[in-house]
């Protein structure tokens, strides 16, 4: 009787939203599984495109992986996870983004049933990081190694890792044509790790195959004055200038005051700030530099006065380009004109100004220092130029890595193939119930060939069981097999060049692994009533401005209600 009367002990502010327990953990992971579902079709080379609609009506054609993610709203705490592991993926290696989230949805799927079943957590997790560090020791023992090739074999093993990259987009057409050009461009800037050395310029019109890369710098023409077109646009071995500082002519920046007692003072006045102005050109001019770029404007005095001595000028320029052309001609950007000796001037063996399309280009090519390349891509629409960009950062990291990391696995679904197999094995000789967690992680990988299939409408189950058949071969060489996309069968990935860096595919799988033990650690999730009120007065806020916004505010602060 006394226990009846105990009273009921309010812990969370009314209208708190817990929720918690194995249905707690089941929608977690069915959350996961959705998100899955909307990248789970761009897979491999014959993966479909996704048409982003934002509420801005800007479009996005994408097949990356990570970029779908980024786009797609989530509001799903538990599913916010697999974004991030696809922008982590994104960020470290550039490629294997949708790979990332399939695997860690379908580890998930794969311990779904074992949580409804009432095993803990825990003893998944456990399993599940063990798998992950046995898969990973597996792929380094079956990477091969590229180091110690000579340059024209690393030049063609790179071409590879970066077509198999973009066999997969929208590009994937001239693989061959962009593979090469990323390869160029990469080993162009040497051991810089700088990305933004590679520039990538788009110029709507042409066709793919109009595309260039500039062994150093190139950017649109800048706004110009008149005088500019009486300027000369070829140079060969000019000195170049690069200049942090307006040559125009300024009113005096403060609210100044001058107080005359004569009228023919003023025209002192007049000249000198036209002397200064005279003064820094010139000093411009006997620094010998034949070509002048500035970030901040260079108005039409100073066009003119450079046209009539024969000197290219550009002002205007952004700040990223102009960083390039530093690094490229071997210049420093100046802050003044005073004291311009030699060494701070950049060179380069060709300047000149080109036509790309309707847009005008000024190119600076045959640099010393040469640690910068620029890809200048033509094409249709500009939702494909876009994401042909895209497509072409994914391969230069995919590149960039494989210098790196010197070692690459087979693709197609092969390596994920061998790893199961490996697992499986392995999970045999394991007593108690992580036999069967192993074995259910071991089934999870299947799930990269089972989507190469599906995606290019191929019979997934007759290809999965030829390529168990041949990966169960004693003797081990069917290790290389994976999906063969162009007949429907099975093929050896090594020998079809269908490779990818070995770093790409440990990522993957650690980030994977990472995300689904942390969904499977997750037994409650509470939701604060507080946090939801709070955005709704940011939003009234938003829309009452200063003045409006105080009416709305008043309103139900301090009590922790919802307002309907």
């Amino acid at each position: 009787m006394a226990a009846m009367l105990q009273p009921q002990i309010i812990l969370l502010k009314e209208g708190t939203d817990t929720s918690q327990g194995k249905a707690q953990l089941v929608s977690n992971i069915n959350a996961c599984t959705a998100v899955a579902d909307v990248v789970r079709t761009t897979l491999g080379p014959r993966g479909m495109d996704k048409l982003i609609h934002d509420d801005k009506g800007s479009v996005t054609i994408s097949n990356d992986g990570a970029t779908i993610m980024k786009l797609l709203d989530i509001v799903h705490p538990a599913a916010k996870i697999l974004v991030d592991i696809a922008k982590s993926q994104d960020s470290e290696v550039g490629d294997g983004t949708t790979t990332v989230v399939l695997l860690a949805a379908e580890f998930l799927k794969e311990a779904k049933p074992f949580v409804e079943d009432g095993v803990h957590p825990q003893n998944l997790i456990r399993s599940y990081r063990t798998a992950c560090y046995l898969a990973i020791e597996k792929i380094k023992e079956l990477a091969v190694s590229i180091e110690g090739k000579s340059m024209e074999e690393k030049k063609s093993l790179l071409a590879k890792c970066a077509a198999t990259t973009l066999s997969s987009k929208l590009i994937g057409g001239e693989k061959e044509f962009f593979a090469q050009m990323v390869v160029d461009a990469v080993i162009s800037i040497g051991n810089d790790d700088r990305l933004n050395m590679i520039g990538i310029k788009k110029v709507p019109g042409g066709n793919m195959r109009d595309s260039f890369l500039v062994n150093g710098v190139a950017f649109k023409k800048t706004f110009s004055y008149a005088g500019f077109e009486q300027q000369p646009k070829k140079f060969l071995n000019p000195k170049i200038l690069l200049l942090n500082i307006e040559l125009e002519l300024k009113s005096e920046k403060e609210n100044a005051e001058i107080r005359l007692s004569d009228p023919s003072q003023y025209q002192s006045i007049v000249d000198a700030e036209w002397n200064i102005i005279y003064e820094k050109l010139d000093k411009c001019v006997q620094s010998g530099a034949k070509v002048v770029l500035s970030r901040l404007a260079i108005g039409d005095l100073a066009t003119q006065y450079f046209a009539d001595r024969d000197i290219f000028c550009a002002g205007r320029v952004a700040e990223e380009d102009l960083q390039r052309v530093a690094a490229a001609t071997g210049g420093t950007v100046q802050t003044t004109v005073n004291n311009i000796i030699d060494e701070v001037l950049g060179t380069c063996e060709i300047f000149e100004e080109k036509q790309v399309g309707n847009e005008r280009f000024n190119i600076f090519s045959g640099c010393p220092s040469g640690r910068t390349a620029t890809i200048v891509l033509r094409g249709g629409a500009d939702q494909f130029i876009e994401e042909a960009e895209r497509s072409l950062h994914d391969a230069i990291m995919i590149v960039r890595r494989a210098l790196k990391n010197s070692t690459v696995v087979a693709g197609g679904g092969a390596i994920d193939m061998e790893i199961s197999r490996y697992l499986r094995q392995h999970a045999r000789t394991i007593a108690g119930k992580s036999q069967l967690f192993i074995n259910s992680y071991a089934k999870a990988l299947e799930v990269i060939p089972r989507q190469l299939c599906d995606n290019a409408g191929f019979d997934a189950t007759d290809v999965l069981n030829k390529l168990r058949q041949k990966h169960a071969l004693p003797s081990g060489e069917g290790a290389a097999f994976g999906v063969d996309i162009n007949t429907g069968g099975i093929a050896d990935s090594f020998a079809n060049f269908v490779w990818e860096p070995a770093v790409v595919k440990i990522n993957a799988i650690n980030a994977a692994t990472e995300a689904a033990c942390l969904v499977l650690s997750v037994d409650e999730t509470v939701k604060n009533p507080k946090s939801e009120s709070a955005q709704g007065e940011a939003a009234a806020s938003a829309l009452g401005g200063r003045g409006g916004g105080a009416a709305f505010r008043g309103r139900g602060r301090g009590r922790g209600m919802r307002r309907r």
